[in-house]
């Protein structure tokens, strides 16, 4: 045979097939999500997130001190309320005292150049476990964008550096622009998860802030699956209304939305690769069906791949260390 083309030529060796990847991972590429609980000292697996832990403040700031090591520069904060400090209108999400706005101070003190990132929805504080305010087993809109408005100027004011309105009501990236352009906070970023489906791939991250919904399930507001034109829609829109960066959520199984959302935007695009899909990952790998370190990478790359400049990911540390040799 006499070819003109020999595509193998550049797939064989290492050092050839680095030096023409298409597709680079970088620590800097990750968000590390945190979950944060009251106490000291506590560092608590999550029995669906094998390897995987809730922490009080004092441990997560070994973690974040350990992450920005690896070169992770940004970290998406969750928190873990107590049962008694929940109601229907997310009164402890306000407290400028609250669990968040301590752990917010104390990782901005500890480690100053960590991108502090922070989740804006009720759900962690809610007697009913939705992203809203109830009225008459209905997740109502309105009020609930007045409410995540001021717990966004709140985490602002504690020194986040983004935040990330994680609920899907409408019109709610206007109205946290808004107040914090009001409040004077002009320097912190919006993250909206502007492409969040309601997907089942959640439910380990449910067992993780006890936050799973008491009625029904999020569907009246989070994106149906089925649906690929609306995913472009309400990104446009988060745009419009003020989002420095927009995301997709879940990740692997939402690659054709990822590139979709990717051709259609100029801002940043992130990707959440979600507890579900973790969790996959990890029963695969106790079955002895995967290599995980392998299954780390490859599917890390199909995000970015797909067109994310972001990932959030629970293997963002064991990914960092895997690409930092």
């Amino acid at each position: 045979m006499h070819l003109i083309r020999r595509n193998r030529i550049l797939r064989q060796s290492p050092a050839i097939r680095a030096m023409v990847a298409e597709t680079i991972l970088r620590p800097a590429d990750f968000i590390a999500p945190l979950f944060i609980t009251e106490g000291s000292g506590v560092r608590e697996e999550i029995s669906s997130m094998q390897g995987y832990y809730r922490m009080s403040i004092d441990n997560t700031l070994n973690e974040v001190k350990e992450l920005w090591g690896l070169g992770i520069k940004s970290v998406l904060l969750f928190i873990k309320c107590k049962d008694e400090l929940k109601d229907n209108k997310g009164t402890e999400a306000l407290n400028p005292n609250g669990l968040m706005q301590r752990s917010i101070r104390a990782i901005k003190s500890a480690c100053p150049g960590m991108i502090v990132m922070t989740d804006v929805a009720l759900d962690p504080f809610s007697i009913y476990g939705h992203d809203g305010i109830v009225e008459d087993n209905e997740i109502v809109n309105d009020p609930t964008v007045e409410v995540l408005a001021q717990m966004s100027v709140s985490h602002a004011q504690a020194g986040a550096d983004i935040v990330a309105p994680s609920d899907m009501m409408d019109g709610r990236i206007l109205a946290i622009r808004e107040a914090l352009e009001q409040n004077n906070m002009t320097r912190t970023g919006i993250m909206a998860y502007s492409a969040k489906y309601a997907s089942c791939f959640y439910g380990p991250f449910r067992d993780a802030l006890d936050s799973a919904p008491g009625f029904g399930d999020k569907k009246t507001y989070q994106m149906d699956y089925a649906n690929r034109r609306e995913a472009i829609k309400e990104t446009l829109m988060d745009v419009e209304e003020g989002a420095d960066i927009v995301m997709v959520k879940p990740a692997m199984a939402y690659l054709d939305i990822i590139r979709e959302v990717r051709d259609s935007v100029d801002v940043p695009v992130s990707a959440y690769h979600v507890s579900g899909e973790y969790a996959m990952i990890k029963a695969a790998v106790k079955m002895g069906w995967l290599d995980e370190n392998k299954a780390i990478i490859e599917s890390l790359s199909s995000i970015k791949r797909a067109g994310a400049d972001l990932i959030a990911t629970y293997y963002a540390k064991d990914a960092a260390k895997l690409i930092n040799g």
